[in-house]
């Protein structure tokens, strides 16, 4: 992204739990988005984040070339802290200087965001009844949305101090100070710009969301209806030609509990506020999202449509998705092919779930997923490779060198089909991969592809880098075959209760992968119950690997140990946190780190590349000094990249930003200090 003011493109960038560091203030980032996420962006060549929301800052720097306590010299908006040879403090306000920062050249003078803020509010005068500060005139540039009609940027009256902007043309809001709305009839509504009463709920009483500083109100009723609800998207008062109902609803405009009768209050949506009702059927009650459910839909959990039915029928059902009980007399989706499975309503149209297309009315294609064509017993016409391919099942062990061109292992004594014209080899589980198949990983349908071209493909789910082989894809994010292998639910050894796909389930920025205690990403498994849950990475570890040049026993995945001495690592050499999971024998007592064992690039073959230009080498006896730790490659493969040598990713990053910069998924080795 280019903004004005600076020559550099930004990166948009977002932390969990809000921690994003801002250049240029000192307050976390909330307001408007969800709270789990801090969200801004990042310049990589002056090494500074800032939230969105301070990006204002940029368009302002030509308007303000003084300060009133510097009267004089201009000053000069700096991206890069402040200068080595001066005093990195506020010259005004004594606190230290962020990245961004104001600085007169003349004087070695610096002054923070803040007091220069403060200083250009100060000389607006500015001032509007609807807001106790003062203002500026500022295109806020389209990441700042207006109060009143939710769009973005453009001219209008801004408040650096709140965070707020108002166009120009939305002022006109303000000449009403009472409005009559249908969502409630009864009483006039008064313009509040302070926010809601402290008497009353503080969100807006018809969709639940915080109202803000601006919203209307009703002092009979304490009732609030924030600015979406009451100019932007009123809700209407009526609704008919349903889906999921065949009478006309009213809306109810009132805080009022009640249990919905298209989902039953399923997934903890719970009924507080607002509901269509149906008169006519002794008052069912539909939550506003229900009343917009679709009839016929396709999830990705399951190969055959489902249908909304209302109720669903006596029975003990069990949701597909969520695994909890379904109440059979309220509304749920149901297969008419396979008449057990159900889901919830609220379930079956979760985005991760439906890909958003009604399919009420549109005929079922029969897609086409055979990988092949049988020619004949023993040859097939693979669409990934462009010669015949023979069926060999002799039973014969080929060479451990010899690998399936799309899972990338070696063939071993497996049927494998082998083409007569090149060296290309599948292992017939391969060769009958299906072209397209629905997945938990994505809402539309994934199809198979092979990458050929060693581009720079990473796993969306274990968000490892792949080197070549198969991979599945939806058009936008790529999965390797283990993790698009993977059913729901997930049964692992390392707990006793089946794991769920938990994308965006709102779990605490506290918890950790219980393998390698590392932060969740949006693709999880986990047991909500019982806080418990592990990234792709680590759930589709291998419960066994042969590494001959170190042991010539298996290996066994050992999921942590309460133990009170050390352990240390037969490859590297550097001790084992005994509580993450690491690779032993059982044997000879063998400890090794995963990393170690495994390294983080599936499908990886000797002389291929990742990354575009980077090469991959398996590391051998000889162990090279890796350029930017220089420490002895450890893992299974090193790096080379214009003939310099790296024992890992990170590392090959490592010389080319800081380490703070790396996204936390590249997995910073063991051997290797991520902070320095």
């Amino acid at each position: 992204m280019k903004i004005k003011g600076h020559t550099h493109n930004l990166g948009r960038i977002g932390y969990p739990g809000g921690g994003l560091e801002c250049g240029a203030c000192d307050r976390s980032y909330s307001d408007g988005c969800d709270p789990s996420i801090c969200k801004g962006f990042h310049c990589l060549k002056c090494e500074f984040d800032v939230h969105t929301k301070c990006l204002f800052v940029f368009n302002i720097q030509e308007t303000l070339f003084e300060h009133p306590l510097h009267v004089g010299h201009g000053l000069k908006l700096l991206t890069t802290g402040a200068p080595d040879h001066t005093d990195p403090k506020c010259h005004i306000c004594g606190k230290k200087t962020k990245r961004l920062l104001f600085h007169c050249s003349i004087c070695n003078l610096n002054l923070d965001i803040g007091c220069m803020v403060d200083a250009m509010c100060s000389q607006s005068h500015l001032n509007m009844p609807w807001h106790n500060h003062t203002l500026l005139m500022l295109d806020v540039g389209d990441d700042m949305r207006c109060k009143v009609c939710g769009k973005p940027g453009g001219y209008g009256y801004c408040c650096p101090r709140c965070w707020l902007m108002v166009h120009e043309k939305c002022v006109s809001v303000f000449d009403s100070p009472e409005i009559t709305h249908s969502c409630h009839a009864r009483h006039s509504l008064k313009l509040l710009t302070e926010g809601a009463p402290d008497y009353t709920d503080l969100k807006c009483h018809l969709c639940g969301k915080k109202t803000g500083n601006f919203l209307y109100h009703c002092d009979i009723c304490k009732f609030n209806m924030d600015m979406a609800c009451a100019i932007r998207s009123p809700l209407p008062v009526t609704l008919s030609n349903l889906k999921v109902h065949e009478h006309t609803l009213k809306l109810i405009p009132r805080l009022i509990s009640f249990v919905c009768d298209a989902c039953g209050n399923a997934c903890g949506k719970i009924g507080d506020r607002s509901p269509y009702v149906c008169l006519q059927c002794d008052l069912m009650f539909f939550h506003q999202g229900c009343t917009r459910l679709p009839r016929t839909i396709h999830v990705n959990r399951h190969d055959h449509r489902v249908s909304y039915k209302y109720p669903l029928g006596l029975g003990e059902w069990k949701c597909g998705i969520c695994l909890d009980k379904i109440d059979w007399s309220y509304g749920a989706y149901s297969c008419s092919t396979c008449p057990s499975y159900a889901l919830h309503s609220r379930c079956a149209t979760r985005k991760d779930v439906w890909d958003g297309e009604e399919l009420d009315g549109v005929p079922e294609e029969v897609e086409d997923m055979e990988p092949f064509i049988r020619n004949d017993d023993n040859t097939i016409t693979h669409f990934a490779h462009e010669h015949n391919l023979s069926l060999n099942n002799d039973g014969i062990a080929l060479e451990e060198s010899i690998l399936c061109g799309a899972c990338v292992r070696p063939v071993g004594s497996n049927a494998f089909y082998k083409c007569s014209e090149c060296s290309f080899i599948l292992d017939e589980t391969c060769a009958n991969l299906p072209k397209k198949k629905r997945h938990f990983l994505s809402p539309t349908p994934l199809t198979l592809y092979h990458n050929r071209d060693n581009t720079d493909t990473t796993c969306g789910a274990c968000l490892q880098m792949c080197c070549e082989g198969f991979m599945y894809t939806d058009g936008g994010g790529n999965y390797d075959l283990i993790c698009s292998s993977m059913t729901m639910p997930f049964i692992h050894g390392s707990h006793p209760h089946p794991l769920l796909y938990l994308q965006d389930r709102n779990i605490s920025d506290r918890e950790r992968c219980q393998s390698c205690h590392m932060g969740l990403f949006d693709e999880v498994l986990g047991c909500v119950q019982c806080n418990y849950y592990l990234d792709f990475r680590c759930a589709t570890l291998p419960l066994t690997v042969r590494l001959h040049k170190y042991d010539a026993h298996p290996l066994t995945l050992c999921y942590g140990e309460k133990a009170s001495g050390k352990y240390w690592c037969d490859i590297c050499e550097r001790e084992i946190n005994p509580e993450t999971w690491f690779y032993t024998c059982h044997d000879c007592g063998v400890t090794l780190h995963v990393y170690c064992v495994l390294g983080n690039v599936r499908y990886a073959k000797p002389g291929e590349k990742i990354a575009g230009d980077v090469e991959l080498m398996f590391n051998t006896s000889t162990r090279p000094l890796c350029n930017n730790c220089h420490c002895r490659c450890a893992a299974p493969f090193f790096l080379i990249k214009e003939k310099e040598i790296f024992c890992s990713y990170f590392c090959l990053l490592r010389t080319q930003m800081r380490a703070s910069s790396i996204s936390i998924i590249v997995v910073c080795p063991s051997w290797v200090d991520r902070r320095a």
